[in-house]
């Protein structure tokens, strides 16, 4: 099993475990679609289908079977499954805070799943402090990638950053390689099944932020308040039954 597998099986391995569905609910709620992003923040793995691998969408049929409601699954573009959450389209997602999706969406009060999305450097540049280091420098993005909302940051000229956005994630650490620019900024488990293929000399890697990924409800969802604490307590019913004894 690669890296990636590894870290994917690891971001879902605490639901996995005794869920039993539950059937207490006599209402029938409609059915859900979850939209996830069509670039896995988890691996570079593929699907038989030729899709990147999101391990959540395992949690996502544990936890809406135990809540017994109908759901499908959609990949979307970042800035279109914002778009489908607001405008009702798709109704739930698990992602980072997004301050986009505030208004029209709850957010759970507690996480679902963890990453990191980490600085790459050589050894002979300076560490960064934050994103505040990244003022003025040169980095490397991977092109469709929000990072959390950290890519306005990179985009506001005010930052003076240089952002050189590569068309892949393999692109992306070859560019880095050949001192194209200073730092680049990936997440934790795609970056680290890379560096196993194609590993680079005298790499330091920094953590620049821990991710949390919380369950999302479209405010238009009927009784959505109810239904966001149902899915609270199923997901931490399922972290439960899968903690050790």
């Amino acid at each position: 099993m690669s890296i990636g597998g590894r870290v994917a099986q690891a971001v879902v391995a605490a639901f996995l475990v005794g869920t039993v569905p539950s059937h207490g609910s006599a209402q029938v709620a409609p059915p859900i679609e979850y939209a996830y992003p069509d670039q896995s923040i988890w691996t570079t793995r593929l699907t038989p289908q030729g899709e990147l691998e999101n391990p959540l969408l395992v949690f996502a049929a544990r936890l809406f079977t135990r809540v017994g409601i109908e759901w499908r699954a959609k990949a979307y573009p970042a800035a279109r499954m914002a778009e489908a959450l607001r405008d009702g389209t798709a109704t739930f997602s698990m992602l980072v805070d997004s301050p986009a999706l505030r208004n029209c969406c709850l957010w759970s009060r507690m996480p679902v799943a963890q990453t990191e999305m980490r600085i790459f450097r050589l050894a002979d540049r300076p560490p960064v402090d934050g994103r505040e280091g990244l003022i003025g420098k040169d980095v490397i993005t991977i092109r469709g990638y929000t990072y959390g909302g950290l890519k306005g940051f990179l985009d506001d000229p005010a930052n003076r950053v240089s952002d050189n956005v590569a068309g892949t994630r393999e692109a992306a650490f070859a560019m880095l390689r050949n001192g194209r620019a200073d730092y680049l900024i990936d997440y934790a488990g795609p970056a680290a099944e890379i560096l196993a293929a194609h590993p680079i000399d005298n790499l330091v890697i920094q953590t620049l932020q821990r991710l949390e990924i919380r369950l999302v409800l479209a405010k238009s969802y009927p009784d959505a308040e109810r239904v966001m604490a149902r899915l609270e307590s199923a997901a931490e019913n399922l972290r439960q039954s899968a903690a050790p004894q």
